[in-house]
This record gives C-alpha cells, structure tokens and sequence, in this order.
C-alpha cells in the first residue's frame, strides 16, 4: 500500500510504500469497540463511597424507651432514615478495570489506522516544525492539510518543541507513535503523522514485512 507524503505547505512530494498488515487491512469493528470500552474504564477512578450504618459515627445509645411512649421503635441513630445515618444501596469504591489480549489491542490499533488511511482521514507530513516552538507554524501546517475539525499529530519521537507548539490548539491533540491508541485516534477526526510516525507505527505493529526488516537491520 502506499500512502502521499506532504509538505508543510500542503504540497504531495512524494509516495511511500507501507505496511499493508498496519494500514491496509479490513477493520475488525467490534475489536475496535471492545478495545474503546477498555481504554474509557480504565480511566474511570472509581473513589466515589457511601458509609453503610455499621460505618457511620454515631452514639450507641437507645434513642427512646422501645415502649410506653406511643411513638415508633428506634434502635439506633446511624440507621438509614435518620439525618446522618447510613446510606442503603450507595455506591462504592471499586475497580472497573478492564483487560484486553494484547493480540486484540494490536489488531484494533491497526484496524483504526486502516480505517483512516481508507477513508482519507490520515495525512503524512514529511516533518514538522522543530525548531522553536509556534502555535502559529503549527496551526498553518494543520490548515494547509485540509484539516477542519479535531486532528491527532503523531510524531516519531517527543519533541518539546512541536508538543509547545500544539497544545495551545484545542482541537489538536499530540503524541508519539509509541503511545498511539485506539481513544485518541476515534476522539479525533482527522490523523496527521510524520513519515518517521509511519515507520514507528509499523516497527511496533507491523505484520510479517516489518518483522523481516528488523531481523535484516539486526543481521547487517
């Protein structure tokens, strides 16, 4: 499969050859979905506790003689009805962590870059701005790319500079390829990487082909 590579002024320089098993394969979309529920649990905190009434302080005495006063029976203070006490069926702290095979969270990684490479939604840019940081660079190279809407930039490797430059964006989001996920990439409409993003992406969840190309560099 290959894929245009653009400049910083919007222009096709060049086309690049890539991983077909990474950008070219039929999206598995329930994985996809499954792999969404997992990463939104996980960032659930899960810390919200109510005091049941064996919980709760309160004094041990008997609130009123059980008989003899024509009102109701009341045992203790802490009990649910009354203002302080208990509280029936609240919630609790708990985990909502999820867990996901590790062959199923590759494949829905590579099922949404599919996705976006297929729909038009993927842009590569032989690189970005470095130098020093610009909101205004960054923001001209995002225009320049046809982007309206939210956009994902997924760099190579962390830069501070381009991460300076984007995060005064609101619509912008950042990341290197090595923390590519399927949340960041669905939270977004569009997806901008960078030629050395594209190489990351397919060392880390490349098929066959990029398996070969390790082996051959090690073996040189």
């Amino acid at each position: 499969m290959k894929l245009t590579v653009h400049d910083v002024a919007g222009k096709e320089v060049e086309t690049i050859e890539v991983d077909d098993a990474v950008f070219g394969i039929t999206p598995n979309v329930p994985v996809v979905h499954q792999a969404l529920v997992t990463s939104r649990a996980n960032k659930r905190v899960g810390t919200a506790h109510t005091k049941t009434r064996g919980e709760v302080s309160y004094s041990t005495k008997k609130i009123r003689s059980q008989k003899g006063t024509g009102r109701s029976r009341q045992g203790s203070i802490g009990a649910p009805q009354h203002r302080h006490g208990g509280i029936v069926f609240g919630p609790r702290s708990r985990s909502y962590a999820k867990d996901l095979p590790k062959k199923m969270r590759r494949l829905a990684i590579r099922s949404v870059l599919s996705a976006k490479a297929a729909d038009g939604s993927l842009r590569v840019v032989q690189s970005l701005p470095s130098a020093t940081p610009s909101t205004k660079a960054m923001k001209g190279v995002i225009a320049s790319l046809g982007f309206e809407r939210s956009v994902l930039v997924v760099t190579g490797e962390t830069n501070e500079n381009v991460k300076a430059s984007a995060r005064n964006l609101p619509s912008v989001g950042l990341l290197p390829a090595a923390y590519l996920n399927v949340q960041d990439m669905l939270d977004h409409q569009g997806l901008l990487m960078t030629v050395d993003a594209v190489r990351g992406a397919e060392a880390i969840w490349g098929g066959e082909r990029a398996a070969k190309k390790r082996s051959s560099k090690a073996e040189a």
